[in-house]
This record gives structure tokens, sequence and C-alpha cells, in this order.
């Protein structure tokens, strides 16, 4: 049987069980299986807090290459607008050319500018909406005492590392 603390647990909770059934007696066999729990338990959190601090801190080497790799394409989309107003503006100046297999020149595209999206008129407007709980309120009111159809305060309990 793997020793990972699920089976730990329930070893230590067969044994808690094996003692009430014995109405509290604690027998040699079942201090040392306590002892031998007690042990397993402290190197398996060991060894859990071991990779635990392994992921976070490539999580971290994560975060930092997409950090990396943000910037480097905010330069690169920063050159590329650079380097498409260049040959826009020598279109502009020159006229359309040809350069080997590519030809250069402009399109005219129309784009609608809108100042002001409330002055519109409703024909012109599309209105998007979207509903989601305003979950601070609920639990306020929840712990006021007040009864939320569908809702209710759950406690979490969540791992601290010291």
């Amino acid at each position: 049987m793997s020793n990972s603390l699920y089976n730990i647990e329930k070893d230590y909770i067969d044994l808690m069980n094996e003692i009430e059934l014995m109405e509290g007696e604690i027998t040699e066999e079942i201090e040392n299986q306590l002892i031998i729990n007690e042990s397993q338990l402290k190197g398996k959190s060991i060894a859990y807090l071991s990779v635990i601090q392994q992921k976070e801190s490539i999580n971290s080497v994560i975060d930092e290459e997409i950090k990396r790799l943000q910037a480097k394409k905010k330069r690169n989309s920063n050159i590329l607008t650079r380097l498409k107003d260049s040959l826009l503006n020598a279109v502009n100046l020159y006229g359309a050319f040809d350069s080997g297999l590519h030809k250069f020149g402009t399109r005219k595209s129309t784009a609608v500018e809108v100042e002001d999206v409330n002055s519109l008129p409703k024909e012109y407007k599309v209105i998007k909406v979207t509903e989601q709980a305003d979950k601070m309120k609920i639990k306020q009111d929840l712990k006021k005492g007040l009864k939320i159809k569908g809702c209710s305060l759950s406690d979490n309990v969540n791992l601290k590392i010291d």
C-alpha cells in the first residue's frame, strides 16, 4: 500500500476507531503504529512541501518569462508599426511601386468614428448586458442573518505554511 498522505490519514483514522472500540485502551502494538504514522506524516509533509515549493518556483520563472515575452512582443509591434508607417510614407511620396515580387501601394478604407455613444438614437446602438453576483453584498447580508435563495456561506480551510 502506498504511503501517501491520504493512506497515512486513513491508517490513522482506522487506528483511532480501533482505540475507540477498545474503549480507549492503547496496546503496545497500537502505540508503535501511532509512532510510525506520525513519522510517516512528517516525512510525507516535508516531501509534499518540497514539491509545492518547486512548483511555485517554476511558476515564478514562467511568470517572468511571460513578462519578458510580452515586452519582446511589444517591441516587435512597435517596430512593425514604424516599418509599415515608413512604407506608407514612401508610397505617399513616390506613388505605388514594384520591388521584385512585391507591389507596394495604398487602398482606401472607411472607418466609423463615434464621439458619444450615449447621444446616438436607439436604432444605432447595441446594448450588451452581463449579470454577475455581487458576492460582497451577499456575504454581508448573509452574515446579518438574511436568507437569500440559492446562496450560503461556506467556510474553507486553506493550507498555511510558515
